[in-house]
Parts: structure tokens; C-alpha cells; sequence
């Protein structure tokens, strides 16, 4: 009994012992559950930090967004116009020395004429036959020049009346090419248009950049002193087309094309050198003749165009055409729309010389449009120039803006030819002798 009662308290206890061990397993199991499994208010914290940089990161891309959307709406800068920065860098002493065309003296640079390119700070030189002594002698005495305008921020123009037949300036070793007249009878375009290149090479042998020529007037008027066979012939379609192909010439070998004697000088019956012609035309005669050809120059974009000194009163009874607002400015640029290089015959012709103050025909060419003054022979006369048109412009007489406006122009042909004072003459004499040659072989067999 004892050992039975004893067994079942034994059970007993064996029993009691397994359930508090199960109930241990279970509250540790639990106990571990609760550990790994993060309460409320941490999911929450957790939640929130999520939430906070996702917002951070989306406001983060919103911003950059803005920053790209403010990039792709700025405006592109538009590209500056490098005539314009040119002319802004340029005091008026400057400006007003780029719109004189003058002479010098002798066959080497002396001191008056490198005063002159210091002071006056000229933008052009012309050479006439005295200015020319051998090609070798000729290209020293041009490139004394363009190193003397080093000091100037705009190179020069270097320029000469080489037009074929009488007026010609090159030394005796350069073969010769005939008149205008000559070659207009051929009637032939291409013998023109390579007179031009030709015209161009004996140039750029002594390093000239710009040719006087074409000639563009109508020989209409047989009694002419001054023209004659100059001119292409009497016909203005014939000096239309052989003037412009000669133009062309010119101008596809680098040298800028000057036509020439606006508003037409071939019916004239007095040399404006001597002194001032008057041609009694009416505005529909000269469109009908002596104005076909510049219209076809314009047309053609030709770089600059020479106006005479010629009287035509049924225009303008009081102003020669080389400073008549009528003549320049409504028509050359008013209804012909030309807006290139307007440029004055000489104007120390006996044309002006005889009849003008040099100081009143400068501001009256300038009012009327024109943006270059030739002023041949004479420092003092550059000078004077100079002097006239900067006192001008400092009483106002002529606007600054109006001298911009010439300024511009010639800057932008000197750019669009890329003018350069280091430059040097260059051409081979003895090839383009042969050329020419060649040339006036064609001629002569037509």
C-alpha cells in the first residue's frame, strides 16, 4: 500500500513537473514572437521616416526639375554682330578717319604722309601713276603704308585706278591690257569677266586691295572728253553685261570692286577734272540710259559705287551729284535700295575746287549719304576734311549716329574681304604676263 500510494504521488509529481516545462516553452516561444515583431509605434516612427524621405527625395527632383525647366526657358544669346563690337571700339577720331580716302606724295613714304595716317588715322590711300615706280619699288612703298597703319585699329584700304587702256598704273614690265572700248566690241561676257581677274593680278603683284573700275558709264555722247573708250560701248545692255562680268573678275580674285562715275558721266561735254559739267536730263532719261547699269550693279550686291561731280539740275539745280541728297540719297539709296559702300570722286577735282569750299562739299556729301571722301594730292586737304567733319559732329551739324552709319558700312566690307595691313603683295609677273598675253589674242581675234 504504502509502496502503491507512493507511485502514484511519484506519477503525480512527474506529471506536475511536465506541464510547468511546457508552460515554460510556450511563454518563452511567445516571448520571442514579441521581440522580432516591432510594435505599433515603431512601425509607425519607421512609416514616418519613409514617408519624410521619400517626400525629401520627390522635393529633392521637383526642385531639380524647376532648375532644368528655368535652364530650358533662358533665351539663347543671340550672337553679336562683330561689325558692331568693331565700330563700338572706335573713338570718333578713329570713325572719322575711316571715311577719308586720301593721296600721298612721291614714290616712298614720307613723314607728312605717316603724320597723316597717325593723326588723321585715314582709312584708305589711293595711288596714282606718280605714286608707282617699278613692281618691286611699288610693293615696298604699299606695304610702308599698311606697316605705318599698324598703329590704327582698322587695316587700310590700298587702292588705284587700274582700268585698262589709257588709265592704267602699273609699271612698264606688266604687259598691258586694252581700253574697255576694245573689249566691248567683242561683246563676249567671258573676255570681260577674265579682264577682271587680270586687272585684279597686276594689282595684287604690288599689294593693292581695291580697283577703281569698273567703268559703268554709257558712251552716249561722242564729243566726251573725259570718257570716250573708258566706256564699254554706247549700248547700256552691251556696258551692262561686260561691266558687270568685269566686276565679277575683280571680285572672285579678292580685290573689291569700285564702279564707276554714278549717276552716268558719258554724256557729258566738260572733264570734271577741269570743271563741273552739267547734263540737262530729266529723271526718265537717265533711267532709260545712263542708269541700267548701276541698277544691274546693285542688283548684283556690288561693294561700293563712285560718284561724280556732275550738275544735274533738273534733279537737284543747287548740289553736283557727288553731294546731292536727291541724287544719293533718293535714289541711289532711296529707290535703287542700295546700302552698300557710297564713295566721292575726288574732291580736290577742278569740278569742286572751282565752284565749292572743300569744308562745305565734305559736310554736304556727308549729309546727303555718301561714307567715303576721296581727297587726292594734297595732306593738307585730308586734313581739312578731318577737321570739318569732327567739328561737325561736335555742334551737331552731323549726328553721330549718321557717321556710324558710314563707319559700319565700310567696316563690314573690310571685314567681308578679311583686309589685313599684314597682307603682302603676292602673284608670279611672269605667268600672269603670259595670261595676258594670251588674253589679248582672244580679244583681237573677235
Amino acid at each position: 500500500m504504502y509502496f502503491r500510494n507512493r507511485k502514484l504521488k511519484n506519477k503525480h509529481i512527474h506529471t506536475l513537473q511536465m506541464l510547468f516545462l511546457l508552460f515554460g516553452i510556450v511563454l518563452l516561444l511567445s516571448a520571442c514572437g514579441q521581440s522580432q515583431k516591432p510594435s505599433s509605434s515603431e512601425q509607425n516612427n519607421n512609416n514616418a521616416g519613409t514617408e519624410t524621405n521619400s517626400n525629401s527625395n520627390a522635393g529633392a527632383n521637383d526642385q531639380d526639375n524647376e532648375q532644368d525647366d528655368q535652364q530650358n526657358t533662358v533665351p539663347p544669346q543671340e550672337e553679336k554682330d562683330p561689325v558692331e563690337e568693331q565700330l563700338d571700339q572706335l573713338s570718333l577720331d578713329e570713325k572719322i578717319g575711316q571715311m577719308i580716302l586720301a593721296g600721298v606724295q612721291g614714290t616712298t613714304l614720307d613723314a607728312q604722309a605717316k603724320q597723316m595716317i597717325t593723326d588723321q588715322k585715314v582709312g584708305g590711300i589711293i595711288f596714282y601713276a606718280n605714286n608707282v615706280s617699278t613692281v618691286p619699288g611699288t610693293a615696298k612703298f604699299v606695304q610702308s603704308i599698311k606697316d605705318a597703319n599698324r598703329s590704327n585699329p582698322v587695316p587700310i584700304f590700298m587702292s588705284v585706278d587700274q582700268e585698262g587702256g589709257k588709265v592704267s598704273r602699273m609699271p612698264e614690265t606688266v604687259e598691258s591690257i586694252p581700253s574697255n572700248g576694245k573689249v566691248g566690241k567683242t561683246k563676249d561676257a567671258d573676255l570681260a569677266q577674265t579682264m577682271g581677274k587680270l586687272l585684279a593680278r597686276q594689282i595684287q603683284l604690288v599689294g593693292f586691295n581695291v580697283d577703281f573700275a569698273p567703268v559703268l558709264d554709257v558712251n552716249s555722247n561722242p564729243n566726251n572728253p573725259v570718257i570716250g573708250d573708258r566706256s564699254f560701248g554706247s549700248s547700256a545692255s552691251l556696258v551692262s553685261q561686260m561691266g558687270i562680268a568685269e566686276m565679277k573678275g575683280l571680285r572672285s580674285e579678292g580685290i573689291i570692286p569700285v564702279v564707276k562715275h554714278f549717276p552716268g558721266h558719258g554724256d557729258t561735254s566738260v572733264d570734271s577734272h577741269l570743271d563741273l559739267p552739267v547734263v540737262n536730263k530729266t529723271e526718265k532719261q537717265l533711267a532709260q540710259l545712263e542708269w541700267i547699269p548701276f541698277e544691274a550693279a546693285v542688283k548684283e550686291h556690288v561693294e561700293a559705287v563712285m560718284v561724280a561731280h556732275i550738275l544735274f539740275p533738273k534733279l537737284d539745280p543747287d548740289h553736283p551729284a557727288s553731294f546731292s541728297d536727291v541724287i544719293i540719297g533718293q535714289h541711289l539709296r532711296g529707290k535703287f535700295k542700295y546700302d552698300g559702300v557710297v564713295i566721292t570722286d575726288d574732291l580736290s577735282m577742278g569740278a569742286i575746287a572751282k565752284n565749292y569750299k572743300l569744308n562745305d562739299a565734305a559736310v554736304a556729301t556727308v549729309q546727303a549719304g555718301s561714307d567715303i571722301l576721296l581727297v587726292a594730292h594734297s595732306y593738307e586737304s585730308a586734313k581739312t576734311i578731318f577737321d570739318t567733319l569732327k567739328s561737325a559732329v561736335k555742334s551737331g551739324k552731323i549726328s553721330e549716329s549718321r557717321i556710324n552709319e558710314s563707319v559700319y558700312r565700310i567696316l563690314a566690307l573690310k571685314q567681308k574681304y578679311n583686309l589685313s595691313d599684314e597682307e603682302q603683295p603676292s602673284g608670279d609677273l611672269k605667268q600672269l604676263n603670259a595670261d595676258i598675253v594670251d588674253w589679248r589674242k582672244q580679244v583681237d581675234a573677235r
